[in-house]
């Protein structure tokens, strides 16, 4: 199935709106979700929460990649000498190259040029190998998870709701990588748990909702 996922975030709904546009005028179907935070983040003091994310289809995500590029490639002639990554050392820019989904297409870009300007041997093997790398990396499921486990049981057996939300997360919960893939977040032990606690959770609500029920009709 051909799903919507998120394919960039940003700070910025601005920025998105951007993208958005010239991702359309390319025939790239999007969704553009906004989260901005209900009050300034100056007073909630969480300067990394994400403003919007845009959402296209998994089968479009190469093709968008391409798109800004190739953007990427247009605008790098004006690019100015006083530009960050110029002051970059080799291993901060190949990191740019392992770690693309951290960074923006334009210095993605940029970092390729600026290390054979630097006489590195950048080809399309080895960005390619860079690339798999890390889809590989972020692919692998997130460990530990221990305090939500044990927080999952103890809201599924004494909350319900609460526990049955935890449950789900952890059984449930995926990421979408680079490549527009979605994979399970979680190991397969603590997503045996997030069934548990979810089942449990859910016996719970059902079991309170039904007592609650009983106990209003027989006494009013």
């Amino acid at each position: 199935m051909d799903e919507f996922a998120v394919f960039k975030r940003f700070n910025d709904v601005g920025q998105a709106n951007e993208l958005a546009e010239l991702l359309a005028s390319n025939g790239i179907e999007y969704r553009l979700v906004d989260d901005s935070p209900p009050v300034d983040i100056t007073f909630t003091g969480d300067p990394l929460h994400k403003e919007a994310q845009l959402m296209i289809k998994q089968s479009d995500f190469e093709k968008a990649n391409l798109i800004l590029d190739k953007q990427a490639e247009e605008t790098m002639a004006d690019i100015d000498s006083d530009y960050y990554l110029f002051g970059f050392a080799n291993e901060e820019l190949y990191e740019i190259l392992e770690k693309t989904d951290e960074w923006n297409a334009f210095d993605y870009k940029l970092a390729q040029k600026i290390l054979r300007d630097r006489g590195e041997d950048i080809n399309d093997a080895l960005l390619k190998s860079l690339r798999q790398k890390r889809i590989a990396a972020l692919a692998q499921p997130e460990k530990g998870q221990g305090l939500w486990i044990l927080s999952g049981y103890f809201f599924s057996l004494f909350g319900g709701f609460l526990g049955i939300v935890i449950g789900w997360f952890l059984w449930k919960m995926k990421k979408t990588l680079p490549n527009g893939e979605k994979v399970l977040s979680h190991t397969a032990t603590n997503r045996f748990h997030g069934k548990v606690i979810f089942v449990i959770g859910l016996i719970v609500f059902i079991t309170v909702m039904v007592l609650r029920f009983v106990y209003s009709y027989t006494y009013y």
